[in-house]
């Protein structure tokens, strides 16, 4: 029987998660997604705290809120970055994104338009509803509603990434390729470009595009193990098969099915409900613990049999990687946001080939 996977993760890896669902016998059963108004780059934000005199080993928590980067240190002391300092080491495939709030998620959590301690949930899937709705009953969470002012800090936020980022692929198309996976064409046109696309048309559109975001769903569809992904930019080791499609079809950045486009003038998307959320297990992590909570309560339920984190290296620390566990210790270990990406699709692609 195929396991039941919980992903967690950012908006672009939702829509691959999205994508995987809708063309393939996808094994993950609930997308977690987390609100994210940019990545960074590892190399590039080491770079920058070194002008600090900050060292990754130093660092405890890092937030970003109110305009600035609060860097907590292991003594407790903390280092204030502003925002704009921040802005040049964005990673340059988040200026193309127009989703603040995985709205491709089947549930979506962030600390954006609720009080300190409580995290802003909003649920896409009716079944998560129930199972949210359970969870709170059972002593899981304490549960608030956000206030008509905390949701319109929330959708301007975010209606202000699409408007700035929608005017990014304006410019970007005026100078380079065109943006794929905001292209409104007919279903029928998808369905031809897929079939005469593979990795040479995904390299050209989306790689050496500044169009990648990493995530690893390619290397993840690769059904010969050709693509590999780790420090590096996709690439392959020999030349792929030009009747094979996979890699180009799943991308998050390549054409999107019409089930799955953004609708631009709902602002946080489609959603069941919305609420503030706070957990009631005495872990110890930020913005209310919801997600460590949450996934704690699918595993001991059986809703999943495991889940999709990322976890910190310990030889080099705040760098991040995707591991499949089925521990809550593993999940609370995890637990707080990286503001660095990897391969999230790694494990999936692991446990594959454990299936074969």
């Amino acid at each position: 029987m195929t396991e039941k996977i919980a992903l967690v993760g950012t908006p672009c890896e939702m829509l691959t998660a999205a994508k995987l669902q809708h063309y393939t016998q996808s094994p993950i059963e609930y997308k977690i997604g987390l609100f994210c108004m940019e990545n960074f780059s590892y190399s590039y934000l080491s770079n920058l705290m070194s002008q600090y005199d900050v060292d990754y080993d130093d660092i405890k928590k890092f937030r970003i809120e109110k305009g600035f980067g609060f860097l907590t240190l292991n003594d407790d002391s903390q280092i204030k970055i502003p925002i704009s300092d921040l802005q040049d080491v964005v990673r340059k495939n988040c200026n193309i994104c127009v989703d603040l709030t995985s709205e491709k998620a089947d549930i979506s959590i962030g600390s954006i338009g609720s009080a300190d301690g409580y995290s802003t949930v909003i649920i896409r899937n009716e079944k998560l509803d129930e199972i949210i709705q359970k969870a709170i009953d059972d002593g899981y969470f304490e549960v608030k509603l956000l206030s008509e002012k905390q949701e319109k800090i929330l959708k301007r936020l975010s209606s202000n990434k699409k408007k700035r980022n929608l005017e990014n692929i304006e410019e970007k198309e005026s100078r380079s390729k065109p943006v794929l996976y905001m292209r409104d064409v007919e279903m029928s046109h998808i369905l031809d470009e897929n079939m005469v696309s593979n990795f040479v048309d995904l390299k050209a559109n989306v790689i050496d595009n500044a169009s990648c975001v990493h995530c690893g769903g390619c290397e993840y569809m690769c059904p010969y193990d050709l693509i590999k992904i780790d420090d590096t930019k996709p690439f392959t080791t020999k030349k792929c098969p030009d009747d094979c499609h996979a890699c180009f079809i799943i991308c998050p950045r390549t054409y999107t099915p019409d089930k799955l486009k953004f609708d631009n003038k709902k602002a946080i998307g489609e959603y069941t409900s919305i609420m503030s959320l706070k957990s009631l297990k005495d872990y110890p992590t930020q913005d209310g613990g919801v997600i460590t909570t949450l996934l704690e309560y699918l595993m001991e339920n059986e809703y999943v049999d495991k889940t999709v984190i990322v976890d910190k290296k310990e030889d080099q620390p705040w760098k991040p990687y995707a591991k499949l566990t089925d521990d809550i210790n593993d999940v609370i270990a995890a637990s707080g946001t990286k503001y660095s990406v990897c391969p999230v699709f790694k494990p999936l692609k692991e446990l594959k080939e454990e299936g074969k």
